[in-house]
């Protein structure tokens, strides 16, 4: 019998957007390009080399990157991780990432977004651009992104 890797690496964005009483205005889905900072990430994790972990993500008004950019296309706001959790049971090789941009914070035509090791535009690990998501000064807005390792 012979046996087949059913590693890789696959990323979907969940973006909601709440107006200031709490009410969803939009939903946006994607599943986003994995870039090959993350695949040179995942071994640095593996090997214990102690490169810091996965901590923020950003959004912009640009669109297009590829997985050889290491950046959005024009960054508008970057925040800290509110949260990284593990799934588990059948769904333990997912990772998912929590960002929320409060009233005031990241306003402006949203179409990138993406998912960074470091507080700069210059550590992207996974990428997605989207319709425009126009976030007022008094929305809020959170984006879950569940990253897959594997298949199994």
């Amino acid at each position: 019998m012979e046996l087949k890797s059913r590693f890789g690496i696959k990323g979907h964005l969940h973006l909601e957007l709440y107006d200031e009483q709490g009410n969803l205005k939009e939903v946006r889905d994607g599943d986003n390009t994995v870039t090959e900072i993350a695949d040179a990430h995942v071994a640095d994790q593996m090997s214990d080399q102690g490169n810091a972990a996965i901590g923020y993500m950003a959004v912009g008004t640009g669109n297009g990157q590829t997985s050889a950019d290491v950046g959005l296309d024009a960054s508008l706001d970057r925040n800290a991780l509110d949260s990284t959790t593990q799934g588990s049971g059948g769904d333990d090789n997912d990772v998912v990432y929590v960002c929320t941009w409060s009233p005031a914070d990241g306003t402006g035509a949203i179409t990138e977004a993406g998912i960074f090791i470091d507080d700069n535009n210059a550590s992207m690990c996974f990428y997605d651009d989207f319709p425009v998501v126009n976030k007022g000064a008094s929305d809020t807005l959170v984006i879950t992104w569940t990253v897959t390792y594997g298949d199994s």
